[in-house]
């Protein structure tokens, strides 16, 4: 480990000094005392990271083209596409991410203290639960962006992040950046303390660590480090015939567009677990960024050969700028005003973290790496019937030989940490080239494109082919320069 200093969010406790004066004494914020499971739960609704990584993420992945449309550039949508270090802490970047995110952990950190302080009683287990499970969500989103991907090879020297543990008490406090193995030992840690018991007792369950969104945390960490038995563990609360479960994308296409659009993050959709309303500009996005996914490219993405039933898919990419970029609704803003005479205010997106279809497809992608393919193609025919139009369940039906047809095996391709046979690459490929497309704009599939260790070729107009190879340092985000000039090593170039 290497010691160093981190400037991090202080939260400090304010009390006032007792005085003649009875309104002096008074504690002026009753949030500081945290004596109560109402005080507690109450800090808790600040640890999740109010900021969004979806758009940086996003544009660093091959799901992203260059529209041509010069006009259209930006600094920062530039910088993200190049995987060239972004210096600004702005909305929707790397710096605003890596705040929201050890804000949420001190968030975290305070509750439980204030848990241990009044003796780890029963009663306080749901809120420790959350916090727990807040505090390894957080410190897992910056590991896998800040770090090079997770292999039990090098992970004992590879840098990590420091894993916060206890609340800041100075503003520059001193910190290690822990091992990518450390902070994984960490992440599992809190994981598996937090998760037996952490309840869906909210007037708000989906704006909390819920059960069924800390069994889906959770199942993608164990796919991440290869822990497949456990991973179908804790995604058997979805069952044998999870349909009702996933997202309805008919649904989406029976209604107008702006009821679609803010369907997608609404707490009443059954897949949705996880939600934080994030400062973001990110739904201008798709008509502000010159790099985006394209309409000229839209068929690579979402042409009807690219799915493994040859069918046009129910996704309904749209546009607002005639083609030139297209996205698949999914974000709404939401400005708050803070004056509205002076029409002063923040926006903000409401983000779905963690879901059912990500839980659902996780558990497919365990039962091929337990050689299950029968039941893994059961459950591919399950999630495609509510993906593509005409799905015909007695025709369209899933097999092997279908799959590795149509994802045959690229030598040196899809080489995550762990050994996997010819057929299994090809069910893991085609498993996440349904990810692919069911998060597009959401960043995810930057994640699998570190642990599968692939490669990202970026095309742009009048110039050389950018190339991000498949272990290039590149692929962990260089420290925000903020942090950097506090004393933290930077990563690696």
């Amino acid at each position: 480990m290497r010691n160093i200093k981190i400037t991090l969010t202080l939260l400090l406790l304010v009390g006032l000094s007792s005085s003649c004066d009875d309104f002096l004494s008074e504690v002026p914020d009753n949030r500081t005392q945290l004596d109560t499971p109402e005080k507690i739960s109450e800090i808790l609704v600040k640890a999740y990271p109010e900021a969004n990584y979806m758009e940086f993420a996003e544009t660093m992945s091959d799901n992203v083209f260059d529209s041509g449309n010069l006009t259209l550039t930006t600094i920062k949508n530039s910088q993200s596409y190049n995987w060239e270090m972004l210096d600004d802490i702005q909305r929707d970047t790397p710096s605003q991410y890596w705040d929201a995110c050890y804000t949420a952990i001190a968030h975290a950190n305070q509750a439980l203290d204030a848990i241990k302080k009044l003796g780890n009683p029963a009663n306080l287990n749901p809120q420790r639960g959350e916090a727990l499970m807040a505090r390894a969500y957080a410190h897992y989103m910056l590991v896998s962006f800040w770090s090079q991907r997770y292999n039990p090879a090098t992970a004992n020297t590879d840098l990590g992040i420091p894993y916060v543990l206890e609340p800041e008490t100075a503003l520059i406090q001193k910190y290690n950046r822990n091992t990518v193995a450390e902070v994984y030992a960490y992440i599992k840690a809190d994981i598996e303390e937090g998760l037996p018991i952490v309840t869906s007792n909210y007037t708000l369950p989906k704006f909390h660590f819920n059960k069924a969104a800390a069994n889906t945390f959770a199942s993608r960490f164990y796919a991440v480090t290869g822990e497949w038995d456990k991973v179908i563990a804790v995604s058997n609360e979805l069952g044998n015939t999870p349909v009702a479960q996933l997202r309805d994308y008919q649904s989406y296409l029976d209604v107008d567009f702006n009821t679609g659009q803010r369907k997608y993050s609404q707490e009443s959709e059954n897949t949705n677990l996880l939600i934080v309303s994030a400062s973001s500009i990110y739904s201008r996005s798709f008509y502000s960024n010159r790099f985006q996914l394209t309409g000229a490219d839209r068929n690579e993405l979402f042409g009807n050969n690219t799915n493994l039933v040859n069918k046009e898919f129910l996704y309904r990419p749209l546009s607002y700028n005639g083609q030139i970029t297209i996205f698949v609704p999914k974000f709404v803003e939401y400005f708050k005003y803070t004056n509205a005479n002076a029409g002063i205010g923040l926006p903000y997106d409401a983000l779905v973290l963690l879901s059912n279809d990500e839980l659902f497809l996780n558990r497919i992608e365990a039962h091929v790496m337990t050689n299950q393919l029968a039941l893994a193609n059961q459950e591919m025919d399950y999630f495609l019937s509510v993906r593509v139009k005409l799905y015909n369940a007695a025709t369209d039906k899933m097999t092997e030989a279908k799959i590795v047809a149509k994802y045959p095996v690229i030598e040196n391709e899809y080489t995550p940490f762990y050994s996997m046979t010819a057929v299994q690459t090809s069910y893991i490929k085609a498993i996440a080239e349904m990810r692919r497309r069911e998060f597009i704009h959401e960043g995810l599939r930057w994640l699998d494109i570190k642990r599968f260790a692939l490669k990202v070729t970026h095309k742009t107009y009048n110039q050389p082919d950018k190339v991000l190879a498949k272990d290039d340092l590149r692929k962990a985000i260089q420290i925000p320069l903020h942090v950097t000039n506090t004393g933290v090593e930077k990563n690696p170039r």
